[in-house]
């Protein structure tokens, strides 16, 4: 959970503008940590076999929200 409240607040403040909230949700099994943006799932650490790190989940939250925002170090390119 410690980790799920870091990402919260890291998105928050990096996309003030465009995300309105975070919603965090203790599983009923441990491991679980899945992000969506609506609808849409963005990131299942299950699929992936591994938690995202920030700078990956800045960047697959910015495609969706807000293509062109640069995030400064956190981009790839």
């Amino acid at each position: 959970m410690l980790r799920s409240a870091y990402m919260a607040q890291e998105i928050l403040t990096t996309f003030v503008d465009e995300v309105k909230g975070v919603a965090l949700m203790p599983a009923e099994t441990s491991g679980v940590f899945t992000v969506y943006i609506g609808e849409k799932l963005i990131f299942d650490r299950k699929q992936m076999q591994r938690f995202p790190e920030i700078k990956e989940l800045k960047q697959l939250i910015r495609d969706e929200v807000s293509p062109d925002k640069n995030l400064g170090h956190s981009d790839i390119k």
